[in-house]
């Protein structure tokens, strides 16, 4: 038996299984959480589950029904400033969900009744005077809580079954550095883990450790300058500015009792020391652990490993996209890790070691490549002060924060590429701390076609230990929503211009497709309810990277509403 069909045997559930695993309704504890891939009805972290493949194994809707898929019902959370960007989550036939300004629902799975709804109390004028805000990115769930970060500064918790605030804890001052939550946090054994926005922020990123019952902090992980070695890869004080943070959520690798997080970009985002980066510039210096995936004891906090993807980042092609498919192939415990740049890494989880890298994208030109066995960057494209013409990828990145999936029953990792490319002026800036804190770009942008080509997306089909292609769906715009894989052989893309479409994972041939109306950011899932299979996806558009798909696009992004979104759901008529 090979590896994948042992995997595919695990997961072969059907519905009437599914049933019987969740009836009556169990507490989400942490061996709930660890035991969550037999179980298909449920959708229980952001990743689907600690493996991260954004994959369920429910296949009543599969590839020789879903030309009958029809929308089940709808839920309009209103507020939906920058379109949902969350990820919902599903236990036990319940949907719980979070919207702009951190609102969170809960409801009926099969239904769409409101069971409860949660409307937290923020400081508008702070709210209104942040850049990267008001969306919030997802939930966790765990010990009968569901967790949410707010976007000034704090993490809330509430009751499940009431939705009434069970504790809530005050991070982040976040009137002094205009940053807080957007991100989902990660439930993990009796800890709720959630990372800071950071980046392009004179800050240091940090990642903190909550104890999930009664929401102290246990730990804190500055991103920069947390250990000795990190504060010797910064030039002079250039650390207390540095940027970093980890604002998606990671994974947890039980096997090594080790929690996998992407770190953000050092500030400021552009540099303009060029060739002379190791000793000159705003910050000299490898800038670690911005722009890395370190490996953290979720127990302590303490730092186990880390790789950097790219030293001195300085084209904003950050490791903050959270995801990290669990592999096994040839003996060997794997993660995969796609970076903003356009590269996919592959690490031993024992050490994050580099066992390979592959480039998902065409265009890049920031480096020549990086050597797929050491991880080290060939031909750095490093910039001064000045005007500079078709750097690829552009800001938005080869890749964006939103998740691929992965198929046991196919053996195929699908990912979204981005090909575009950007001119930019590289400007000398100052850290502004006082009265607030700001934003430390370092350049002016104009995001414009690569040389030769069109800018567009692509979906691709791969192997995801080597790379290899296996096929390629080509989109006019790139699709900025994460995807989903199913047992039913689906391949479900919700695209930019509003359409989900749902392909044969196998071939790649598309099967089915609906117009929600407006553009997709957010996530998708499939669950059961009832005995019935549900794909769920969010609707709306506005979030930093779209923006941008007006001046490069035209079209009906002109005028796409930014104030709008809601969650669909969709199920076949007759599937009882």
């Amino acid at each position: 038996m090979t590896l994948v069909s042992r995997r595919v045997s695990l997961f072969a559930c059907t519905v009437a299984l599914a049933t019987a695993l969740t009836s009556p309704a169990l507490a989400v504890d942490p061996s709930r959480l660890a035991a969550a891939d037999p179980n298909p009805n449920d959708w229980l972290t952001y990743h689907g589950t600690y493996r991260s493949y954004h994959f369920s194994p429910l296949d009543q809707i599969n590839a020789g029904n879903v030309r009958q898929l029809k929308v089940a019902w709808m839920h309009q959370p209103g507020r939906a400033t920058r379109g949902l960007q969350s990820m919902p989550l599903v236990a036990d036939g319940t949907l719980y969900y979070s919207g702009s300004y951190s609102r969170v629902f809960a409801l009926d799975g099969a239904t769409g009744e409101v069971k409860w709804s949660y409307i937290p109390k923020l400081d508008e004028d702070l709210v209104a005077a942040q850049t990267h805000s008001p969306y919030n990115r997802g939930i966790a769930l765990g010990m009968d809580k569901l967790y949410v970060g707010t976007v000034d500064g704090r993490v809330i918790a509430l009751d499940m079954k009431s939705g009434k605030v069970a504790w809530e804890t005050k991070l982040i001052d976040s009137k002094k550095l205009t940053v807080g939550f957007t991100g989902a946090p990660l439930f993990v054994k009796d800890k709720v883990i959630i990372g800071a926005q950071g980046g392009e922020w004179p800050w240091r990123g940090p990642i903190y450790g909550l104890d999930a019952r009664t929401g102290e902090k246990k730990w804190e992980f500055f991103t920069v300058a947390g250990t000795e070695e990190s504060k010797a890869s910064w030039g002079g004080e250039s650390w207390r500015t540095g940027g970093g943070g980890g604002w998606m959520p990671g994974t947890y690798d039980a096997k090594t009792n080790t929690v996998w997080w992407g770190t953000g970009n050092p500030a400021p985002l552009y540099d303009w020391s060029g060739a002379d980066w190791k000793t000159k510039g705003p910050r000299p210096g490898d800038n670690l652990y911005t722009t890395s995936v370190i490996g953290l004891d979720p127990d302590s906090g303490k730092l186990k490993f880390y790789h950097q993807e790219i030293p001195h980042d300085a084209w904003d092609f950050d490791s903050a996209v959270g995801e990290f498919l669990l592999l096994e192939r040839d003996g060997r415990d794997l993660a995969v890790h796609p970076n903003k740049g356009g590269f996919v890494f592959v690490y031993d989880r024992n050490d994050a070691k580099v066992a390979n890298v592959w480039r998902l994208v065409k265009n890049i030109n920031f480096v020549t490549d990086i050597d797929p066995k050491t991880g080290e960057l060939k031909g750095r494209r490093d910039m001064a002060e000045g005007s500079h013409k078709n750097l690829c990828p552009a800001i938005a990145g080869g890749i964006s924060w939103n998740t691929g999936a992965y198929s046991p029953r196919t053996g195929l990792y699908y990912k979204v590429g981005q090909e575009w490319c950007m001119d930019l002026e590289v400007v000398k800036t100052t850290p502004i701390l006082e009265p607030m804190a700001q934003l430390n770009i370092g350049a002016n942008f104009t995001l414009r076609d690569p040389e030769g080509d069109k800018a567009h997306g692509h979906v691709d089909a791969r192997d995801p230990i080597t790379g290899e292609k296996k096929w390629e769906i080509k989109f006019p715009e790139p699709p900025l929503a994460s995807l989903l894989t199913t047992g039913g052989d689906l391949l479900f893309v919700p695209d930019s211009r509003g359409l989900l479409h749902a392909y044969n994972a196998k071939s790649g041939e598309e099967l089915w497709s609906h117009n929600n109306g407006i553009g997709h950011v957010g996530g998708i899932i499939s669950y059961a309810a009832g005995g019935k299979q549900y794909v769920a996806v969010m609707t709306g558009w506005g979030s930093l990277v779209g923006d941008e798909f007006v001046a490069l696009f035209g079209g009906n992004y002109v005028n796409m509403p930014k104030d709008a979104g809601s969650l669909v759901v969709f199920a076949l008529p007759d599937a009882r």
